[in-house]
């Protein structure tokens, strides 16, 4: 049974790029914080833990092959990767259930033997309340530049987890353009769904509106801080963004209603936990008009299949 209300949180802040353990003291703090405020849900960005490459799409030395930089920052990202499950994914289990708190976050993920052991995935983990990792998810195709750094994922997480009740799921970044990616995502019957984005730029809140509209959910666009000093050292950033200080991701997080109208505005340009109370019963309504997995689908016409191989 639904719940009436959810209380959530977009954790728009920088991690500590390529160091997993300062990386974890911040989550640590920052579901402190939301359970102060007693957040049920708690959302952080793509590849949060430890860092999103952003400096990839504005550099001008990444392009070369055998290029020492791009395989020097290869190697700090996998360092700073984590494995699921590990030790990691264990504190935060324990965060999740001391804290009755549902926790999305991305990460990068590697395998630590066996097939892939050389591979980066782009990955998003769903916590429940009780601390059970119930969702992983690695991402169907990297984005672009993207493809230089992460390896290809599968369907295997393209479903929802009940969070309080409230069924909640998530896709990552270009996801949200892939159609059929979007209907195995709205046939799993959110009530809550997690966009993790690196920075929720303008056609990106389209994106996350249109999933709301289309999918007669509730999103949380999730964007984050990242300032240019976080670069890693070789890569040479553009000139309009070689400043230290300059932001190469601006945030943008928002907060969306099942009818495509924002809830909290997008915000730029600073660290913040943004808040909403979310009433689960007003999606009821909104369905009357349009549900892609019932009366506006035809399964007559289409016929649709999602592969999930065992890992």
């Amino acid at each position: 049974m639904k719940p009436q209300t959810l209380t959530v949180a977009i954790a728009q802040y920088a991690p500590v790029h390529f160091n997993k353990k300062a990386t974890m003291a911040k989550l640590q703090d920052i579901v402190a914080q939301a359970a102060s405020q007693k957040v049920q849900l708690l959302a952080m960005g793509e590849t949060w833990l430890s860092g999103y490459p952003a400096w990839i799409d504005c550099s001008t030395n990444i392009g070369f092959w055998d290029g020492a930089p791009l395989k020097e920052a290869y190697a700090l990202l996998r360092q700073s990767s984590i494995t699921v499950p590990g030790p990691e994914t264990e504190h935060i289990g324990d965060l999740a259930a001391k804290n009755n708190m549902g926790i999305v976050i991305g990460v990068n993920e590697l395998v630590d033997a066996g097939a892939g052991n050389g591979t980066i995935y782009n990955s998003l983990l769903i916590f429940n309340e009780q601390g059970n990792l119930t969702v992983h998810h690695r991402k169907l195709m990297p984005t672009f530049t993207e493809k230089l750094l992460y390896g290809q994922g599968d369907g295997q997480g393209l479903e929802s987890t009940a969070i309080h009740g409230a069924r909640t799921g998530s896709l990552i970044c270009w996801e949200h353009w892939m159609p059929l990616t979007r209907q195995a995502m709205h046939n799993a019957g959110e009530h809550v769904h997690v966009a993790l984005w690196p920075n929720v730029h303008e056609m990106l809140q389209v994106a996350s509106r249109h999933y709301a509209f289309e999918g007669r959910s509730y999103v949380l666009a999730v964007g984050q801080i990242m300032p240019a000093s976080d670069t890693p050292q070789g890569i040479k950033l553009t000139k309009e963004m070689a400043n230290p200080g300059q932001l190469l991701l601006k945030g943008g997080s928002c907060i969306i209603a099942p009818n495509g109208s924002f809830i909290t505005e997008p915000l730029w340009d600073e660290e913040a936990l943004i808040t909403a109370t979310l009433n689960v019963e007003n999606i009821a309504g909104e369905q009357m008009a349009l549900d892609v997995t019932g009366h506006y689908n035809r399964p007559d016409v289409f016929k649709f299949k999602v592969k999930k191989p065992n890992r």
